[in-house]
């Protein structure tokens, strides 16, 4: 991982959204569990489907129902998802504890944040003022560019839409995809150890950081604004 000693304070912050700033896990589960019930199937447990909420569809269907894309039924399953979760967004989805302090925190320190996440436009736009993140400085949603993460192109748009260069611009997610995007967006990655994080360990990501909870990460970002020479120009 790299030395804070050695590390620039950011000019920006991006973040991913679920999991990572946004605890909507609860919803993804109620929407993938109302198909279970809808067809006479046992609710799949909460346990079992958190993990993969950021996966989204994918990772939610293939924990529920043991389908993958290409699969007979995924396709059905995937609109109906879409449906059902759009309908029901906000019911229990909310920021993760220190985050509202994070976001102030990086906004006091005169940082620019905002969001990049796979999460279709058709969710983001209603769900990001719904849960308090309408100030963000800039929303790149999953299928804003033709690519979403890991592909680097989301995240240069972020920065490119607050106007600040990648190098200057960190990365913050909860899965190994976030951390792969980041990296070959060139900027520095934090894994973020309080989200779904999946089935690989954010340790084995190859982050430069690893924060354990949002307020981590805030004295983390304060750490090396008290250094004035730590700062980016």
């Amino acid at each position: 991982m790299t030395s804070p000693a050695l590390t620039k304070a950011p000019r920006a912050v991006l973040f991913d959204l679920d999991g990572t700033l946004a605890d909507t896990a609860p919803d993804l589960a109620a929407a993938v569990n109302w198909l279970r019930t809808e067809r006479g199937l046992e609710p799949t447990p909460y346990s079992v489907l958190r993990p993969t909420a950021s996966a989204g569809a994918r990772g939610m269907i293939g924990a529920a129902f043991g389908l993958a894309p290409g699969d007979d039924g995924y396709e059905e399953l995937r609109v109906q998802w879409f449906d059902r979760y759009q309908s029901n967004m906000a019911v229990e989805s909310g920021l993760f504890e220190g985050v509202d302090a994070l976001l102030q925190g990086i906004e006091d320190a005169g940082m620019a944040w905002g969001v990049v996440t796979n999460k279709p436009a058709r969710f983001t736009d209603p769900l990001i003022p719904e849960i308090g993140l309408a100030h963000a400085g800039c929303i790149v949603s999953g299928d804003t560019m033709p690519h979403a993460k890991p592909h680097p192109a989301p995240l240069l748009e972020g920065a490119r839409r607050l106007d600040i260069a990648p190098s200057a611009c960190w990365y913050v997610g909860d899965d190994l995809r976030d951390i792969e995007a980041g990296r070959a967006a060139g900027m520095l990655t934090v894994a973020c150890a309080w989200g779904y994080c999946g089935a690989i360990e954010p340790q084995a990501w190859g982050a430069d950081f690893l924060c354990t909870t949002p307020l981590d990460l805030l004295e983390l970002l304060r750490s090396l604004v008290r250094t004035p020479s730590m700062v980016n120009a």
